[in-house]
C-alpha cells in the first residue's frame, strides 16, 4: 500500500466520522421467495396497499416518494409520489459524479504546482514562488510534504521574493452552508487551494489548573503546527464553540466546563488558500528551503513549474466521495465540471444551477433543482422518478455502479445479515429529518433494480434553531425508522420481482 493511499485513509478515518453511514435499518430475515409481478392495464405496476402498510408501519412524519424500476429497460414497475420534489440529501452525490464524470472524464486529474516567476540561480529562485492550485479536494499534509520535497529536489533552496498562494481556479467561499453550525467539519470554507479537507485539528489537554491546545494540520507522518486558526479556552459551560474571523485567522474558543481530561476533534477551516501556504512553508522550511510568506497572487503565473503533484483519477476520487459522503469533494468537483463549459462559477448555487441544467438536457428533467453539489444545503430537490431516470439512462453509460457503495441487509439489532441474498449498491443520504437512498439491487435470480427513495419531515427541520441542528431531539430516532423503512421496501421489490 503507497503513502498517498495511507494518507488518505488517515485523514478519512480522522475527518470523516459525521458522514452518512450505511444503514442500520431492521430488515425481514426470512429468504426471498419469487412471486407474481402485480401490473396494471398499461404494464406499469402501481404502488400497492403493501407498500403502503410499510409506510404507515414506519410512522414518520412528513412526506416520502419512491420509485423502483428495471435496471435495465428503465420501466417503472411501482411507485409512490414519484413527481414530489424532495431534498435529495447526499444522494445529490450521485448526480455530481454523473456530471463531473462527463464533463471532465474518468482520467481527469488535479494537480498542485509549484512555480517559479523568475529563473533559477544558485538554487535561489530570482522572484516569487508559487503554490498553485486547481482544487484537489483530496490534497493533505503528506502530499504537500511531497511536493515540497520534490522542489528541493529540483535544486531550489529559496528565493529572492516570497512564497505566494494562487487559489483563484475556484471561488473562495468561506463555508458550504452558512445555516450549518459555525464548528461542525462538514461545512468547511472552499477555494482553488484545499488541504485536509479544509479541516484542522484541534487537541486539548489537562495541563495543571488548566488545558494546553494546539492546533495543527497533522497527518500520519507530519504534525505542522498553524497559525491561520487559533483557539482560546474560556471560562464557562455553554455554548462550546464560539467563532470569528479577524485579521485573516480563524479565532475560535472552547467552554472549559466541556472538555474533560483531554481529547481532540477536526474543525473547519474558513481560509483554504492561508492554511495551506502556511502549512507548505512550513514543510518547505524542513527541506532547507526557507523563505516568507508574501500575498496571494490574482492570476497564476507563466513561470517555471518546478515541482507538481497530481490526484488520484477522478473515478477513483468520486469512489472515495460516494463512500465516505465527503462534501468538499462534492463542491470542489461538481464547480471544476462547471468551469469545464468555460466559464468559472461565482458560487455553489450558480455552479448547481449549471448542473441542474445539464441533468434537465441529458434526462428532461423539469423538478430538479440543486443549490450546491453535496445535497448540504436542504433547499435542493429531485423527484424519485427524475433520480430513477438519471441511474437508468446516464449511469450505465459513465460507471456510476461500480463507483457506488455495498450496503449490507441488516437485523433490527443492527447486525449485518452474512449471505443475504440481495446485493445492494446505492448513495446514503442524510440531513435533520431527511433520508434517502438510491441505487441499485440485484436478486439471485439476476433481476436488476434501480430505485431511489426520499424521506423528509420538512416542517420539523425548519423549527430547529441552528444550535440544535448537530445533534437536535428525536432526529436519530426519525433516521433509524427511515432506514428500516428503506430496507423493509428493498427486500419487498426484490422479493415481489423476481422469478
Amino acid at each position: 500500500m503507497d503513502a498517498p493511499t495511507l494518507s488518505r485513509r488517515f485523514v478519512l478515518a480522522g475527518l470523516l466520522t459525521s458522514a452518512a453511514s450505511c444503514s442500520l435499518a431492521e430488515a425481514p430475515e426470512r429468504s426471498l421467495r419469487p412471486v407474481a409481478k402485480p401490473t396494471g392495464s398499461n404494464g406499469q405496476a402501481r404502488h400497492s396497499t403493501a407498500a403502503e402498510a410499510l409506510i404507515n408501519a414506519a410512522k414518520l412524519d412528513g412526506k416520502m416518494g419512491f420509485v423502483v424500476a428495471d435496471a435495465r429497460s428503465g420501466q417503472v414497475l411501482e411507485a409512490h409520489n414519484p413527481l414530489l420534489p424532495l431534498p435529495p440529501a447526499s444522494t445529490a452525490k450521485a448526480i455530481t459524479a454523473l456530471y463531473a464524470m462527463e464533463r471532465l472524464g474518468p482520467g481527469f486529474r488535479f494537480s498542485t504546482d509549484v512555480i517559479a516567476t523568475g529563473p533559477v540561480s544558485g538554487g535561489v529562485v530570482q522572484g516569487d514562488i508559487v503554490l498553485s492550485g486547481t482544487g484537489d479536494p483530496t490534497l493533505d499534509t503528506n502530499k504537500l510534504a511531497e511536493l515540497a520535497a520534490r522542489m528541493r529536489q529540483a535544486g531550489v533552496s529559496g528565493a529572492t521574493g516570497r512564497l505566494r498562494i494562487y487559489e483563484g481556479a475556484l471561488p473562495h467561499l468561506r463555508t458550504i452552508d452558512p445555516e450549518q453550525p459555525d464548528h461542525v467539519g462538514y461545512s468547511p470554507g472552499i477555494s482553488g487551494l484545499n488541504l485536509n479537507y479544509n479541516r484542522v485539528h484541534f487537541e486539548w489537554k489537562r495541563a495543571g489548573s488548566g488545558y494546553s491546545v494546539a492546533m495543527d494540520a497533522r497527518s500520519d507522518k507530519y504534525r505542522p503546527t498553524v497559525r491561520t486558526a487559533r483557539m482560546d479556552v474560556a471560562n464557562r459551560s455553554m455554548p462550546v464553540y464560539t467563532y470569528e474571523q479577524r485579521g485573516g485567522v480563524d479565532r475560535w474558543t472552547v467552554a472549559s466546563k466541556a472538555l474533560g481530561k483531554g481529547g481532540s476533534r477536526w474543525l473547519p477551516v474558513r481560509n483554504p488558500g492561508a492554511y495551506a501556504g502556511e502549512v507548505f512553508q512550513a514543510l518547505a522550511a524542513a527541506q532547507g528551503v526557507r523563505v516568507e510568506l508574501g500575498d496571494p497572487v490574482a492570476r497564476r503565473p507563466d513561470g517555471k513549474v518546478l515541482a507538481r503533484v497530481l490526484s488520484d483519477e477522478l473515478s477513483t476520487v468520486m469512489r472515495d466521495m460516494l463512500k465516505w459522503s465527503t462534501n468538499l469533494t462534492a463542491e470542489v468537483v461538481g464547480m471544476t465540471a462547471s468551469a469545464r463549459g468555460g466559464r468559472v462559477p461565482r458560487s455553489l448555487r450558480d455552479s448547481a444551477g449549471d448542473m441542474s441544467r445539464w441533468l434537465s438536457a441529458r434526462v428532461g428533467t423539469n423538478k430538479a433543482r440543486f443549490v450546491d453539489h453535496s445535497g448540504l444545503g436542504d433547499a435542493s430537490e429531485i423527484s424519485c422518478r427524475e433520480m430513477v431516470e438519471a441511474l437508468t439512462t446516464l449511469a450505465p453509460k459513465l460507471g456510476l455502479r461500480s463507483l457506488l457503495k455495498p450496503i449490507p441487509m441488516r437485523n433490527s439489532a443492527g447486525k449485518v445479515l452474512d449471505g443475504h441474498p440481495l446485493q445492494i449498491v446505492a448513495k446514503t443520504g442524510t440531513l435533520n429529518f431527511v433520508s434517502a437512498l438510491a441505487g441499485y439491487v440485484r436478486a439471485p435470480d439476476g433481476t436488476d433494480l434501480a430505485f431511489s427513495m426520499f424521506m423528509a419531515d420538512e416542517p420539523r427541520r425548519r423549527r430547529l434553531s441552528k444550535a440544535e441542528r448537530e445533534r437536535p431531539e428525536g432526529g436519530a430516532a426519525w433516521n433509524k425508522r427511515a432506514k428500516n423503512l428503506q430496507l423493509r421496501l428493498i427486500e419487498r421489490w426484490a422479493a415481489l420481482y423476481t422469478g
